[in-house]
């Protein structure tokens, strides 16, 4: 099978690896002819490093290279999407199905990319791929399981059995919104993990985040949707978990940062990749106000990052809100 992958970051790299273990013809595809060039010189992405790419695998900035595949991976940032699936039109092999790794909400619209995808290639079947599954890991090979979810069963099957292998599971689910919204949402409450540890707080801390986190998470993917199961398994709280817990998450260290103290947009610079929650976090606070849901741990952290918030003021806040039964969910009780 021919797998072609756009976008030569981190995890469109490991996904590169993935695929040409897994004996398909893999060929990963960048924006940039220099970035490609720099990468083809010594098979090793910079943002993956110590990882080498196959030499089998096909580097190229030339979309006409990817033309005739099966399955079209998409794994560029989340502000590239569209702009990146609009692209492939042109060049996208009949009855091929599109997957996407991105995770968030598209800025402005803020639509599920399952959905940004199928307005620019609406003839082709869209599958999400999301789960707990950073890319230095899935790059090293390690046991890794993760969710194909679509509405199309057999497009999600063909996924789940061209890229599963004795280091990759693939589980499908046809709860598409859920899928995504947990991949979204997670980020935010990684970000305020990061915050409690910059602040030193406990484990106590973390783990009360963690657990009231998804609680919020189900609570607008319910509103939106979604089915509340969805939340407690790999694209949920089994995300939520390695977000808000590893040290190869950004949007953790960025958090951590804040909580350290540093400004906003020095802690965004001293990432040096795209942070997501903070875009996650205002798409987040729309949708909120937009379904009417309660999202304490939401609304704080959009202080801090939009309204010059402070991390120990939110803290207090979140601690002494009117005491209530832990089973009141807030997507039947307001």
């Amino acid at each position: 099978m021919r797998i072609s992958i756009l976008g030569s970051g981190g995890w469109g790299t490991a996904l590169s690896v993935l695929s040409d273990s897994c004996g398909h013809t893999t060929v990963l595809w960048g924006a940039f002819a220099d970035e490609i060039a720099a990468i083809e010189k010594n098979r090793v992405n910079p943002l993956l490093a110590g990882i080498a790419i196959p030499k089998t695998v096909r580097l190229t900035a030339d979309l006409c290279q990817l033309r005739d595949s099966a399955i079209y991976i998409i794994a560029t940032p989340s502000f590239a999407v569209r702009e990146t699936a609009g692209k492939l039109r042109a060049h996208i092999a009949p009855q091929a199905v599109v997957v996407s790794v991105a995770k968030g909400f598209e800025k402005g619209s803020l639509k599920r990319f399952s959905q940004v995808i199928a307005e620019e290639l609406p003839e082709h079947p869209v599958v999400i791929l999301s789960g707990p599954s950073h890319a230095e890991e899935v790059g090293r090979q390690l046991p890794t399981s993760v969710v194909a979810a679509s509405v199309n069963l057999a497009a999600a099957q063909l996924v789940q059995n061209a890229l599963s292998n004795e280091n990759f599971r693939i589980y499908t689910n046809d709860d598409v919104a859920g899928v995504e919204i947990g991949a979204a949402l997670k980020n935010i409450i990684a970000m305020a993990a990061g915050v409690c540890d910059g602040m030193g707080l406990g484990d106590n801390t973390i783990a009360a985040l963690i657990t009231r986190g998804i609680n919020e998470i189900a609570a607008l993917g319910v509103r939106m949707g979604a089915r509340r199961d969805t939340f407690a398994g790999l694209s949920g709280i089994g995300d939520l978990i390695v977000t808000c817990t590893s040290r190869h998450s950004r949007n953790r260290r960025f958090g951590k940062a804040l909580g350290s103290g540093v400004p906003v947009q020095q802690a965004l610079e001293s990432v040096g990749m795209t942070v997501e929650s903070y875009y996650a976090t205002a798409c987040a606070k729309k949708l909120a106000d937009q379904y009417q849901v309660e999202m304490p741990i939401v609304e704080e952290c959009y202080n801090m990052l939009y309204c010059g918030g402070d991390a120990k003021a939110s803290i207090k806040k979140l601690m002494n809100r009117s005491k209530k039964s832990e089973m009141a969910h807030n997507w039947e009780v307001q």
